[in-house]
């Protein structure tokens, strides 16, 4: 009874946390799936969803193109750094299922970038 108590209540926290990041911004699953982006066309078709990786993100969002409208941001662009040009891993900072973070302020405390 003990184990079946804590797992849901683990189960529970799971649903809590994600009902308030869907109230606070939302998240980028559910941007994709408004534009009529379905899952399998990123995961895949298999039984078991694959990872995503950054190849598949620049088959819709060109990095090139990303730098030049977010060329202006300060104090520095976000899509073209020094360390990874504009080739730094989407996931880095986007994360689809769960909130966003910014992956450079991680070392650089002045780059307060909102990530969507």
């Amino acid at each position: 009874m003990k184990k079946l108590t804590i797992v849901l209540s683990l189960v529970l926290s799971v649903f809590a946390g994600n009902a308030l990041a869907a109230k606070s911004s939302p998240l980028l699953d559910q941007t994709h799936l408004e534009a009529g982006v379905k899952c399998a066309s990123c995961h895949g078709k298999a039984e078991t969803r694959e990872a995503v990786k950054m190849t598949k993100c620049i088959q819709c969002h060109n990095t090139k193109k990303l730098a030049e409208k977010t060329k202006n941001v300060k104090p520095t662009n976000p899509h073209k750094n020094r360390h990874f040009d504009t080739e730094l891993d989407c996931a880095s900072c986007h994360n689809v299922h769960e909130k966003s973070e910014n992956y450079c302020g991680s070392c650089h405390l002045r780059f307060d970038f909102v990530v969507p």
